[in-house]
């Protein structure tokens, strides 16, 4: 064995190698097929637990936005040019059951009150006559319209409509987020600070969830968790954390997009691709070297592939 940045590195002998593939297991023992929405390309999943590790395709921003957003060529970040309103925007597809709409804050503007908006419609984008001014309340007086201004209290609420208690969060340090039984990995859905002296410091301000949750390079995202009686229960994420069900009783039968309002004092957003199930192999290997380095600059002098330090620094 001969160690590494990456601990120890095992060579197998060649006959290991040669071994024949195990047997397929049996069909009782294959993972059921998972829920989707009509039209879907991801196999289709009959039980919640099976909503582990679906196949979503990756997210932007619909054609159809509100007068004063800008998007550039690859429809994924939204820019608000002017004023504070006509700021909406809107998923290009429909949303899965289980599939998070992240985004990342950009760039704020100052002298505004207010800040991000996010929710989900059933109104078909392309559908609206024109896009209204504003999330709250214009869009959601439409109907079949859940936004919330994004805090950590005020956004959850019970099965009878009442605002529920704050539950016990899961510890943050927890490699995975789960809801309902969708499990997604939490390395991407937390902020990050920009590479710098003190970033090590900041980005622990982040991963603890303890900076104001519009701060700039903030995380967040919602995403509908179908339950056994046929709806589905909303829910916001903020850096990582599961801020709990936002709304209930939500028709899963229809399509439902996400609702982005780049609103008053966030002036510029980006989707961020969110991984499920299992970490990719630039997470894991970016988990593995964050535990040997103090800070991000310190990846500067280590022995990597250039995109590699790259994603490690910035992304």
């Amino acid at each position: 064995m001969a160690p590494s940045l990456y601990g120890p590195i095992i060579v197998w002998p060649h006959s290991c190698m040669a071994r024949p593939a195990p047997p397929a297991p049996p069909p009782s023992l294959w993972p059921l097929p998972s829920l989707r929405p009509p039209g879907s390309s991801c196999p289709v999943i009959n039980s919640t637990a099976a909503m582990a590790a679906p196949c979503h395709p990756p997210t932007r921003f619909h054609r159809v936005h509100g007068t004063n957003v800008r998007l550039d060529a690859s429809r994924t970040r939204a820019t608000r040019v002017e004023s504070f309103g006509n700021a909406l925007c809107f998923s290009h597809e429909p949303l899965e059951p289980g599939q998070l709409f992240l985004v990342e804050i950009d760039e704020k503007e100052r002298g505004w009150c207010g800040h991000l908006r996010v929710g989900l419609t059933a109104l078909d984008p392309q559908s609206l006559g024109s896009v209204p001014e504003y999330s709250l309340p214009d869009l959601v007086a439409m109907g079949d319209t859940w936004v919330f201004a994004i805090t950590r209290s005020h956004n959850r609420v019970s099965v009878d409509g009442q605002e529920e208690p704050t539950p016990a969060p899961a510890p943050l340090w927890e490699p995975e987020l789960r809801i309902e039984g969708v499990r997604i990995p939490r390395d991407k859905l937390v902020g990050r600070s920009r590479p710098g002296r003190y970033s090590h410091l900041l980005d622990e301000l982040y991963r603890t969830n303890v900076l104001p949750p519009t701060a700039l390079r903030s995380r967040i995202g919602v995403l509908y968790a179908p339950r056994p009686d046929g709806t589905a229960d909303m829910h916001i994420v903020i850096n990582g954390e599961d801020m709990g069900p936002s709304a209930r009783s939500l028709p899963t039968a229809r399509p439902l997009y996400a609702v982005v309002d780049v609103f008053a004092s966030t002036k510029s957003v980006h989707v961020i691709q969110v991984e499920y199930g299992f970490p990719s192999l630039q997470t894991l290997c970016r988990l593995v070297i964050q535990k040997h380095i103090v800070h991000r600059l310190a990846i500067d002098g280590l022995d990597l592939p250039p995109m590699l330090k790259h994603f490690c620094q910035h992304e």
